[in-house]
């Protein structure tokens, strides 16, 4: 066809603390997005590699880089700093910073604008709950924290990853059972979450699994639905009171019974929800929540390419 490509919009997972904004691609960006390689080691070299490609086939066409990390970059220093010695930040880079933040971002616009709050007054926490998962609390519209860390295995329990873990038992896996570092890699961002503990990565198959009767599959979702809830709890401390608990993403936004099991462990914080409203499917931002809940319960879907393509479209204009 004659279409034309006006410009071309990229997700890079890691724009460490140089990147607090989508930003237009010159050499000098692909540059510093391949100096940060060693905090994203899987996505950045191959997302350096797009844009060189690109720039060299269609050296006019405007490119524009969308990080998942910017939007936390408003993180207060308590949040996102580690108690480890001053030297290993400074020197190393290693603090948190988060990801997920295109589709946090996005949704906490839609959860303000559905609750008729402005969004520079809105305080939320925002459950991203994919393959990959992550919380993030929501305070005047930014971040101030969120449940990833220095690499996306932080946090929750996900399909594949631990989510928080003691480091002593990566060094002792080390000292006392022989495994080195890539084995310890593929341990737990691969081969743990819902995998390691029912044996299926799929939300919906453990869910059906502990529907049959699966106690492994039963336990994992008490796992996962606990540290969910901790998290949620946290967090509303954190944004001094939410306002929202959001509920996105693909587990997020389709599997009621997973959100019942969250939303169940919520009681203490005065949220009730309504069965035949979190059961219903509803296309938009909708409430769950029943009206004497204490806090709005939302499920707002996500589109982290209708997000990028937009902040492409305004900064390539």
């Amino acid at each position: 066809g004659d279409r034309t490509i006006d410009a071309a919009g990229h997700r890079v997972v890691h724009g460490g603390e140089r990147f607090t904004a989508p930003a237009r691609v010159t050499n000098e960006v692909i540059r510093a997005i391949e100096r940060l390689a060693p905090l994203a080691p899987l996505h950045n070299p191959a997302a350096a590699q797009g844009l060189r490609a690109m720039a060299e086939r269609w050296p006019d066409m405007p490119q524009v880089v969308v990080f998942d990390t910017s939007f936390h970059q408003t993180m207060p220093r308590e949040a996102w700093q580690y108690a480890l010695p001053d030297e290993v930040y400074t020197e190393h880079g290693i603090r948190r910073y988060g990801f997920h933040g295109t589709s946090h971002d996005l949704v906490t616009g839609l959860a303000a604008e559905h609750l008729g709050i402005p969004r520079g007054e809105f305080r939320a926490v925002v459950l991203h709950l994919g393959n990959g998962a992550s919380a993030t609390a929501i305070r005047d519209g930014v971040s101030v924290d969120t449940s990833m860390g220095y690499t996306p295995l932080a946090g929750l329990v996900m399909g594949t990853r631990s989510g928080d873990l003691d480091p002593s038992v990566v060094t002792h896996l080390m000292r006392n059972h022989g495994y080195d570092a890539e084995e310890l890699d593929t341990l737990m961002n691969r081969r743990s979450g819902l995998l390691g503990l029912a044996g299926e990565a799929d939300m919906r198959q453990v869910l059906e699994n502990a529907a049959s009767g699966d106690g492994r599959a039963r336990n994992a979702l008490d796992v996962a639905s606990y540290r969910l809830a901790k998290y949620v709890g946290g967090y509303h401390v954190a944004v001094g009171g939410a306002q929202a608990i959001v509920f996105t993403a693909g587990i997020g936004e389709n599997s009621a019974p997973f959100r019942a099991r969250v939303l169940d462990r919520l009681e203490a914080l005065g949220v009730a929800y309504e069965a035949e409203a979190n059961r219903a499917r509803v296309a938009g931002p909708h409430t769950i929540s029943a009206p004497e809940s204490a806090i709005p319960v939302l499920v707002v879907p996500t589109d982290e390419e209708q997000a990028i393509a937009r902040l492409t479209w305004e900064l390539a204009r």
